[in-house]
C-alpha cells in the first residue's frame, strides 16, 4: 500500500513539472502593446460624407419663425354651392327639381393688409357664398374678384376692421431643389396645420398639355390644404398648394404648388385687367431629348427646337428662324416644356425676354418682345383654332388652313367626326391663311356662324371634306 501511494505521488509530481516546463519554455508568450490614444485609426473612409452621429442639432434649420409668420396669414375657406339632388318620384310627378346646399372647404393666403386673399379656383368653383375664417377665429364673407382656371388661381377680398397679417411673395425662380419649405393650411378642417419638407423638383407638368409648371415638394398635403401657403424658411410665399399625386385621395409622398411668380402675375392681371394677359413668343416646335436630337441630327439633348415661327409674332420680328434651339429664356435653362411655358406664364404681352439661341453651333442672345395669344389662336363655333405650323403644311402638302386644337361643337363632331387635328381650309369659298382671316369674316358678317354656307376641311387621314350648312 505504501509502495502504491509513493508511485501515485511521483506521477502527480512528474505531471506538474512537465506542464510547468511547457508553459515556461515551449509555449509562445503574448506581446502586449501600449497604444497612444492620439494615434489615427488604421483604416480609410470610402466616403467623405459626415457621419450622422456627428450632426449638430444647432445646424438644423429653424422653421419656427417661418411657421409663426405663415399661420397668421393662412385662412380657412368655406364654399357653399347649390347643387341638384337626385330626382324623387314626387319631383318627377310635380315637375320640380330638388336642390341642396353643398359645402366645400379649403385654404387661402392673405397677400395684402387690406384683405386680398389668394386661393385655388377649384376651392371656390360654383360658390354661392364664400366664408373666410382667420387664424384668430374671426369670420368674414368674401367677395370673388376673379379666377383663372388655367393656373387654378382665384382672388378673393374681405373687409376687416383693421389691417390684417399677410404673407409677402418670394421669387420662386430662385427657389432651389433641396431647399426646406413649409406647407400651411387646413387639411381635414384641422386649422393652422404646418408640415415641413423640401423642394423635390421644379417645373412639373401634371396635365400633359405642356402649360403647367408646378413646384413639387415632399411636405405632407391633404384635402383641405388646397389654396394654402408653401413658404420658405423666411416665411415668404413661394407657392400655392394645389394638388397631390395619390391613389387613395390622401397624401402618399408628393405634393404640388403653383409657383409664386405665376400666382402673383395672375393676381396682378385680375386686379388690373379683370382677366389674365398671356404673352407668347410666337414659336412652335419640340423639346429636345436623346430621341429627338438623333432625329434632327443635333449634338445636344436639351433645349427647345423651333419648327415654326408665326408671321406677326415678336419672335419673327426679332429674327428667330426655323432650326434655332432655344437653350435659355432670360436666366432660366430650358430642359422641358414646363421650363419655357412656366416662365412665360409670369409675363405679359409687350414684355421683353432674352432668348439664348444656338444657331449653326453659334450661340446668340436675342431680345424678343412677347405678343398677344390672339395672333395665333381664335375661338370659333365652340372650337379653338390656331395658325397652321409649317410641319403640318408639309405633311398635307397645303399652303393654307387653320388647325383645330380643341372642339366642343358636338354637332360638327357627330356630323363628320371633326375633332382636334382636323384642318379648316375655307369658309364660303374664302381661303384661311391665319386666325386674322376668321376675325375679318366675323367683322364682315357680324354673326359669322349664322352666315356660313360651306366649309372645307381636311381630316386626320388627309381626306378633303365639303360641309354644307
Amino acid at each position: 500500500m505504501k509502495k502504491i501511494l509513493t508511485l501515485v505521488f511521483a506521477s502527480i509530481l512528474g505531471g506538474i513539472i512537465t506542464l510547468t516546463s511547457y508553459k515556461l519554455v515551449i509555449e509562445e508568450q503574448p506581446v502586449l502593446v501600449s497604444e497612444n490614444s492620439t494615434n489615427t485609426a488604421s483604416f480609410l473612409q470610402t466616403s467623405n460624407t459626415t457621419s450622422t452621429n456627428n450632426i449638430n442639432p444647432v445646424n438644423a434649420p429653424d422653421l419656427t419663425v417661418a411657421a409663426e409668420k405663415a399661420v397668421h396669414s393662412v385662412v380657412h375657406v368655406k364654399n357653399t354651392a347649390i347643387v341638384s339632388s337626385p330626382l324623387t318620384i314626387e319631383d318627377f310627378f310635380f315637375g320640380r327639381q330638388s336642390q341642396r346646399a353643398q359645402v366645400g372647404t379649403g385654404s387661402g393666403v392673405i397677400i395684402s393688409p387690406d384683405g386680398y386673399i389668394i386661393t385655388n379656383n377649384h376651392v371656390i368653383a360654383g360658390a354661392r357664398d364664400i366664408a373666410i375664417t382667420l387664424n384668430d377665429n374671426r369670420t368674414y364673407e368674401a367677395e370673388l374678384i376673379g379666377t383663372d382656371s388655367k393656373t387654378d388661381i382665384a382672388l378673393l377680398k374681405i373687409d376687416a376692421e383693421e389691417e390684417l397679417p399677410y404673407t409677402t411673395f418670394a421669387d420662386s425662380d430662385q427657389a432651389r431643389i433641396g431647399e426646406w419649405v413649409l406647407a400651411v393650411g387646413n387639411p381635414f378642417n384641422l386649422n393652422s396645420t404646418v408640415t415641413a419638407g423640401i423642394i423635390s423638383a421644379k417645373s412639373r407638368d401634371l396635365s400633359g398639355e405642356n402649360y403647367q409648371s408646378f413646384i413639387q415638394t415632399d411636405a405632407a398635403v391633404n384635402p383641405g390644404n388646397s389654396g394654402g401657403a408653401l413658404v420658405n424658411v423666411n416665411g415668404e410665399l413661394i407657392g400655392i398648394n394645389t394638388a397631390i399625386t395619390s391613389q387613395t385621395g390622401s397624401y402618399i409622398g408628393y405634393s404640388f404648388a403653383v409657383p409664386s411668380n405665376i400666382a402673383r402675375k395672375v393676381v396682378a392681371d385680375i386686379m388690373e385687367f379683370g382677366n389674365v394677359q398671356n404673352g407668347i413668343l410666337g414659336v412652335s416646335g419640340t423639346i429636345l431629348n436623346g430621341t429627338t436630337a438623333n432625329d434632327l441630327e443635333l449634338n445636344l439633348t436639351e433645349g427647345f427646337y423651333v419648327d415654326n415661327v408665326e408671321d406677326a409674332s415678336g419672335a419673327k420680328k426679332a429674327g428667330i428662324i426655323k432650326g434655332d434651339v432655344i437653350t435659355k429664356i432670360d436666366q432660366v435653362k430650358i430642359s422641358k416644356f414646363a421650363d419655357l411655358t412656366g416662365y412665360l406664364n409670369t409675363k405679359r404681352p409687350g414684355d421683353v425676354v432674352n432668348l439664348t439661341v444656338l444657331r449653326a453651333n453659334n450661340e446668340k442672345v436675342i431680345p424678343v418682345k412677347l405678343s398677344k395669344v390672339e395672333i395665333m389662336k381664335v375661338e370659333f363655333m365652340e372650337m379653338e383654332l390656331r395658325n397652321l405650323p409649317s410641319s403640318v403644311k408639309e405633311k398635307y402638302n397645303i399652303d393654307n388652313g387653320l388647325l383645330v386644337v380643341k372642339n366642343n361643337n358636338y354637332k360638327l363632331y357627330r356630323k363628320v367626326g371633326l375633332n382636334a387635328g382636323y384642318i379648316i381650309t375655307e369658309i364660303n369659298g374664302i381661303k384661311l391663311h391665319s386666325v386674322e382671316d376668321i376675325n375679318k369674316l366675323k367683322r364682315k358678317y357680324g354673326n359669322l356662324e349664322d352666315n356660313i354656307e360651306k366649309m372645307s376641311i381636311i381630316n386626320q387621314n388627309g381626306q378633303r371634306i365639303e360641309l354644307y350648312f
